[in-house]
Protein backbone atom coordinates (compact mmCIF):
# COMPACT_ATOMS: atom_id res chain seq x y z
CA UNK A 1 0.00 0.00 0.00
CA UNK A 2 1.00 3.60 -0.50
CA UNK A 3 0.73 6.13 2.31
CA UNK A 4 1.28 9.84 1.78
CA UNK A 5 3.00 11.36 4.80
CA UNK A 6 2.27 14.98 5.64
CA UNK A 7 4.36 15.74 8.78
CA UNK A 8 3.73 19.47 8.55
CA UNK A 9 5.05 21.59 11.37
CA UNK A 10 6.08 21.45 15.02
CA UNK A 11 5.06 18.31 16.86
CA UNK A 12 3.54 16.98 13.63
CA UNK A 13 6.99 15.79 12.54
CA UNK A 14 7.46 13.82 15.77
CA UNK A 15 3.96 12.34 15.55
CA UNK A 16 4.39 11.11 11.98
CA UNK A 17 7.88 9.71 12.63
CA UNK A 18 6.56 7.72 15.59
CA UNK A 19 3.53 6.53 13.64
CA UNK A 20 5.77 5.29 10.84
CA UNK A 21 7.71 3.17 13.34
CA UNK A 22 4.44 1.56 14.41
CA UNK A 23 3.35 1.04 10.80
CA UNK A 24 6.68 -0.57 9.93
CA UNK A 25 6.40 -2.93 12.88
CA UNK A 26 2.86 -3.90 11.86
CA UNK A 27 3.93 -4.39 8.26
CA UNK A 28 6.75 -6.70 9.30
CA UNK A 29 4.48 -8.74 11.58
CA UNK A 30 1.71 -9.20 9.00
CA UNK A 31 3.80 -9.47 5.85
CA UNK A 32 2.74 -6.15 4.33
CA UNK A 33 4.70 -3.77 2.14
CA UNK A 34 4.22 -0.04 2.70
CA UNK A 35 5.50 2.62 0.35
CA UNK A 36 5.79 6.09 1.88
CA UNK A 37 5.67 9.37 -0.01
CA UNK A 38 6.54 12.34 2.19
CA UNK A 39 5.09 15.66 1.04
CA UNK A 40 4.88 19.24 2.29
CA UNK A 41 1.95 21.02 3.93
CA UNK A 42 1.46 24.07 6.14
CA UNK A 43 4.35 26.23 7.24
CA UNK A 44 6.99 23.82 5.93
CA UNK A 45 5.39 24.09 2.49
CA UNK A 46 5.29 27.89 2.69
CA UNK A 47 9.01 27.98 3.48
CA UNK A 48 9.89 25.64 0.61
CA UNK A 49 7.39 26.62 -2.09
CA UNK A 50 5.63 29.82 -1.02
CA UNK A 51 2.22 28.13 -0.68
CA UNK A 52 0.71 26.04 2.16
CA UNK A 53 -0.56 23.26 -0.12
CA UNK A 54 1.55 22.48 -3.20
CA UNK A 55 -0.03 20.70 -6.16
CA UNK A 56 2.43 17.82 -5.67
CA UNK A 57 0.96 17.21 -2.23
CA UNK A 58 -2.60 17.03 -3.56
CA UNK A 59 -1.53 14.72 -6.40
CA UNK A 60 0.24 12.35 -4.02
CA UNK A 61 -2.69 12.26 -1.59
CA UNK A 62 -5.19 11.51 -4.36
CA UNK A 63 -3.24 8.45 -5.51
CA UNK A 64 -2.49 7.11 -2.01
CA UNK A 65 -4.34 4.41 -0.10
CA UNK A 66 -4.15 6.58 3.02
CA UNK A 67 -2.85 9.94 4.18
CA UNK A 68 -1.13 10.43 7.53
CA UNK A 69 -1.17 14.06 8.67
CA UNK A 70 0.78 15.53 11.56
CA UNK A 71 -0.02 19.18 12.31
CA UNK A 72 0.27 22.60 10.70
CA UNK A 73 1.13 26.07 11.89
CA UNK A 74 3.22 27.76 14.53
CA UNK A 75 4.36 31.20 15.75
CA UNK A 76 6.81 31.48 12.84
CA UNK A 77 3.94 31.90 10.38
CA UNK A 78 1.54 33.98 12.50
CA UNK A 79 2.13 37.10 10.45
CA UNK A 80 2.09 35.74 6.90
CA UNK A 81 -0.62 36.92 4.49
CA UNK A 82 -4.07 35.45 5.30
CA UNK A 83 -4.34 33.75 1.91
CA UNK A 84 -1.21 31.64 2.55
CA UNK A 85 -1.52 30.87 6.26
CA UNK A 86 -0.56 27.26 7.16
CA UNK A 87 -4.20 26.51 8.04
CA UNK A 88 -5.10 27.14 4.40
CA UNK A 89 -3.21 23.95 3.61
CA UNK A 90 -5.29 22.01 6.09
CA UNK A 91 -8.59 23.32 4.73
CA UNK A 92 -7.35 22.80 1.20
CA UNK A 93 -6.44 19.12 1.62
CA UNK A 94 -9.82 18.43 3.24
CA UNK A 95 -11.60 20.03 0.31
CA UNK A 96 -9.42 18.39 -2.34
CA UNK A 97 -10.05 14.91 -0.94
CA UNK A 98 -13.71 15.47 -0.05
CA UNK A 99 -13.11 14.73 3.64
CA UNK A 100 -16.48 15.91 4.88
CA UNK A 101 -16.73 13.59 7.89
CA UNK A 102 -14.46 14.07 10.90
CA UNK A 103 -14.75 11.48 13.68
CA UNK A 104 -13.48 12.54 17.09
CA UNK A 105 -13.79 9.91 19.84
CA UNK A 106 -13.53 10.91 23.51
CA UNK A 107 -13.17 8.00 25.90
CA UNK A 108 -12.03 8.04 29.51
CA UNK A 109 -10.74 4.77 30.93
CA UNK A 110 -9.74 4.19 34.53
CA UNK A 111 -6.10 4.27 33.41
CA UNK A 112 -6.23 7.92 32.28
CA UNK A 113 -9.02 9.34 34.45
CA UNK A 114 -6.43 10.93 36.76
CA UNK A 115 -5.22 13.11 33.86
CA UNK A 116 -8.56 14.85 33.52
CA UNK A 117 -8.92 18.32 35.07
CA UNK A 118 -12.44 17.25 36.12
CA UNK A 119 -13.27 15.12 39.15
CA UNK A 120 -13.34 11.38 38.59
CA UNK A 121 -17.06 11.19 39.31
CA UNK A 122 -17.64 13.70 36.50
CA UNK A 123 -15.63 11.90 33.82
CA UNK A 124 -16.24 8.30 34.79
CA UNK A 125 -18.05 6.41 32.03
CA UNK A 126 -17.39 9.04 29.36
CA UNK A 127 -17.43 7.46 25.91
CA UNK A 128 -18.64 9.77 23.15
CA UNK A 129 -18.07 10.33 19.46
CA UNK A 130 -18.22 13.78 17.89
CA UNK A 131 -19.14 13.65 14.20
CA UNK A 132 -18.05 16.99 12.78
CA UNK A 133 -18.94 18.21 9.30
CA UNK A 134 -15.59 19.21 7.82
CA UNK A 135 -15.90 20.79 4.36
CA UNK A 136 -18.80 23.23 4.69
CA UNK A 137 -20.02 26.01 6.92
CA UNK A 138 -18.36 29.27 7.81
CA UNK A 139 -14.81 28.04 7.16
CA UNK A 140 -15.59 27.58 3.48
CA UNK A 141 -18.20 30.31 2.94
CA UNK A 142 -17.80 33.62 1.18
CA UNK A 143 -15.66 36.11 3.09
CA UNK A 144 -14.19 39.53 2.62
CA UNK A 145 -13.97 43.13 3.74
CA UNK A 146 -16.08 46.12 2.77
CA UNK A 147 -17.34 49.49 3.87
CA UNK A 148 -20.34 49.27 6.17
CA UNK A 149 -22.59 51.51 8.23
CA UNK A 150 -19.82 52.13 10.76
CA UNK A 151 -16.87 52.10 8.36
CA UNK A 152 -14.60 49.19 7.45
CA UNK A 153 -16.02 45.78 8.32
CA UNK A 154 -15.28 42.10 7.67
CA UNK A 155 -17.68 39.24 7.02
CA UNK A 156 -17.61 35.42 6.95
CA UNK A 157 -20.60 33.52 5.59
CA UNK A 158 -22.12 30.44 7.22
CA UNK A 159 -23.67 28.31 4.47
CA UNK A 160 -24.96 24.73 4.36
CA UNK A 161 -26.83 22.79 1.70
CA UNK A 162 -29.32 20.02 2.40
CA UNK A 163 -26.98 17.52 0.75
CA UNK A 164 -24.09 18.42 3.06
CA UNK A 165 -26.28 18.03 6.13
CA UNK A 166 -27.83 14.77 4.91
CA UNK A 167 -24.52 12.99 4.39
CA UNK A 168 -23.04 13.99 7.76
CA UNK A 169 -26.30 13.08 9.50
CA UNK A 170 -26.24 9.60 7.94
CA UNK A 171 -22.63 9.18 9.06
CA UNK A 172 -23.69 10.00 12.62
CA UNK A 173 -26.68 7.66 12.61
CA UNK A 174 -24.61 4.84 11.10
CA UNK A 175 -22.02 5.33 13.85
CA UNK A 176 -24.71 5.37 16.53
CA UNK A 177 -26.03 2.00 15.34
CA UNK A 178 -22.66 0.50 16.25
CA UNK A 179 -22.67 2.15 19.67
CA UNK A 180 -25.50 2.99 22.10
CA UNK A 181 -27.96 4.17 19.41
CA UNK A 182 -28.33 7.75 20.55
CA UNK A 183 -27.61 10.91 18.53
CA UNK A 184 -27.59 14.46 19.86
CA UNK A 185 -27.54 17.11 17.13
CA UNK A 186 -25.88 20.38 18.13
CA UNK A 187 -27.00 23.65 16.54
CA UNK A 188 -28.03 27.26 17.24
CA UNK A 189 -31.52 27.01 15.77
CA UNK A 190 -32.90 29.74 18.03
CA UNK A 191 -30.78 32.28 16.11
CA UNK A 192 -29.27 30.89 12.88
CA UNK A 193 -31.18 29.99 9.71
CA UNK A 194 -28.48 27.47 8.76
CA UNK A 195 -29.13 25.75 12.08
CA UNK A 196 -32.86 25.63 11.43
CA UNK A 197 -32.20 23.90 8.11
CA UNK A 198 -29.71 21.65 9.92
CA UNK A 199 -32.28 20.62 12.51
CA UNK A 200 -35.03 19.99 9.94
CA UNK A 201 -32.73 17.85 7.81
CA UNK A 202 -31.32 15.81 10.70
CA UNK A 203 -34.82 14.93 11.90
CA UNK A 204 -35.89 13.94 8.39
CA UNK A 205 -32.89 11.62 8.05
CA UNK A 206 -33.63 10.25 11.53
CA UNK A 207 -36.80 8.68 10.11
CA UNK A 208 -34.53 6.29 8.19
CA UNK A 209 -33.11 5.08 11.52
CA UNK A 210 -36.09 4.15 13.74
CA UNK A 211 -33.80 2.18 16.06
CA UNK A 212 -31.75 5.29 16.93
CA UNK A 213 -33.02 8.03 19.23
CA UNK A 214 -32.31 11.65 18.28
CA UNK A 215 -32.53 14.92 20.18
CA UNK A 216 -31.34 18.50 19.75
CA UNK A 217 -29.14 20.67 21.94
CA UNK A 218 -28.15 24.29 21.49
CA UNK A 219 -24.40 24.74 21.21
CA UNK A 220 -24.04 26.97 24.28
CA UNK A 221 -25.86 24.39 26.40
CA UNK A 222 -23.72 21.62 24.88
CA UNK A 223 -20.57 23.44 25.94
CA UNK A 224 -21.84 23.44 29.52
CA UNK A 225 -23.15 19.88 29.46
CA UNK A 226 -19.82 18.50 28.23
CA UNK A 227 -18.26 19.70 31.48
CA UNK A 228 -21.28 19.07 33.72
CA UNK A 229 -22.00 15.46 32.68
CA UNK A 230 -20.05 14.22 29.63
CA UNK A 231 -21.26 10.64 30.10
CA UNK A 232 -24.74 11.67 28.85
CA UNK A 233 -23.42 11.88 25.27
CA UNK A 234 -23.13 8.98 22.85
CA UNK A 235 -22.87 10.35 19.29
CA UNK A 236 -22.80 14.10 18.71
CA UNK A 237 -23.28 15.51 15.21
CA UNK A 238 -22.65 19.15 14.45
CA UNK A 239 -21.39 21.73 11.99
CA UNK A 240 -17.81 22.59 11.14
CA UNK A 241 -17.24 25.51 13.50
CA UNK A 242 -19.28 24.13 16.41
CA UNK A 243 -17.52 20.78 16.02
CA UNK A 244 -14.12 22.44 15.98
CA UNK A 245 -14.76 24.20 19.28
CA UNK A 246 -16.66 21.45 21.10
CA UNK A 247 -14.22 18.68 20.17
CA UNK A 248 -11.31 20.67 21.56
CA UNK A 249 -13.27 21.26 24.75
CA UNK A 250 -14.20 17.58 24.93
CA UNK A 251 -10.58 16.53 24.43
CA UNK A 252 -9.69 18.09 27.76
CA UNK A 253 -12.11 15.76 29.52
CA UNK A 254 -9.43 13.12 28.90
CA UNK A 255 -6.62 15.52 29.85
CA UNK A 256 -5.08 15.67 26.39
CA UNK A 257 -6.07 16.56 22.84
Amino acid sequence: MKITLLPGDGIGVEIVDAAVEVLDAAAKKFGMTIEYDKQLIGGAAIDATGVPLPEATIASAKTADAVLLGAVGGPKWDNVAPEIRPEKGLLGIRKALGLYCNLRPIKVSRFVAHLSPLKNERVSGTDLLIVRELTGGIYFGERGRREGQYGAEAYDTERYSVMEIERIARAAFDAARKRRKNVISIDKANVLETSRLWRETVHRIAQEYPDVTVSDMLVDNAAMQLVRRPSQFDVVVTSNMFGDILSDEASQITGSI
